[in-house]
């Protein structure tokens, strides 16, 4: 491979249409490295990719016997249906958020995890969040398939809308690229950039509607959970999987459109900045 020479003065393109064009030429590419990611992180283990239904499982069960067994946690005003119930309330709000922390605290070491792709090899640098969020959707089906399947078993019905879970994630995406795209470029100037965006997503996971509906957040409080990104999602999540109930449109269509402002503007972000890249790594 050549060395990549970076002019001073060079430019990268920040429009969508270059974004896209970059991802059609470069699908194989993105393909194969989707699939590392996703096998990369069991490689070497006993169970391999067996681990994305384990793991899943496990953290469902041990969040459902705190919450619902030793807190006696209900769901809002719903009728005491039994933990199993809860569980599922419970593990559709866990899908969201581990989609959305799974790409984000990712992202600070996006492009200092990949010096030879700054330094020595000609690579498409705005292209690196692609990966982390294919494998973050392949393990976010799996724990769909189980959600599926554990309806059925506590005797729920699966309604039809649950096929329009993709777009109640689609403006959720556009923002986390957004997000990977910023904190990928300020991840390489500030170094401590990493562990603040920890303990943010830490906190988001208790100050969503994961563990709660957002009916039972005292009236004074709920705007302020409003204001959370995940919540939204979460809910119409909620909605489209268990309750059978489609996405309200204009609300949907807000989202979508400050998702993909989000993303754009992390985009524009890190085409703007990246030329410091090398000389930093």
């Amino acid at each position: 491979m050549t060395e990549m020479s970076v002019s001073a003065g060079q430019r990268w393109p920040v429009g969508p249409r270059s974004f896209a064009t970059a991802l059609w030429r470069h699908r194989q590419l993105l393909w194969q490295l989707t699939l590392r990611e996703m096998h990369g992180r069991y490689r070497g283990s006993w169970l391999g990719l067996a681990w994305s239904f384990v793991t899943p499982l496990l953290m469902l069960a041990i969040y459902t016997f705190v919450f619902a067994v030793i807190f006696g946690a209900k769901w809002g005003s719903r009728p005491a249906d039994g933990t199993a119930h809860f569980a599922i309330f419970l593990f559709v709000g866990l899908i969201v958020y581990t989609v959305f922390a799974e790409c984000v605290n990712r992202a600070a070491l996006l492009v200092l995890a990949s010096p030879s792709y700054v330094k020595k090899v000609v690579f498409p640098l705005e292209l690196l969040p692609i990966p982390v969020v294919g494998s973050a959707l392949f393990h976010a089906a799996v724990s769909v398939a189980v959600l599926l399947g554990a309806m059925v078993v506590s005797g729920m019905s699966v309604p039809w809308t649950v096929v329009l879970l993709p777009l109640v994630l689609l403006p959720l995406l556009l923002a986390v690229l957004g997000l990977m795209w910023l904190l990928g470029s300020l991840g390489v100037y500030l170094r401590d950039i990493g562990q603040v965006v920890t303990l943010l997503t830490t906190g988001l996971l208790f100050l969503a509607p994961v563990f709660y509906p957002v009916s039972a957040v005292p009236e004074p409080y709920r705007p302020l959970l409003e204001l959370n990104p995940l919540t939204f999602v979460i809910e119409s999540a909620r909605r489209v999987a268990i309750d059978g109930v489609a996405p309200e449109a204009t609300a949907w269509g807000l989202q979508l459109a400050i998702g993909a402002l989000i993303a754009w503007c992390g985009y524009a972000w890190f085409q703007r900045t990246r030329k410091g890249f090398a000389d930093v790594i």
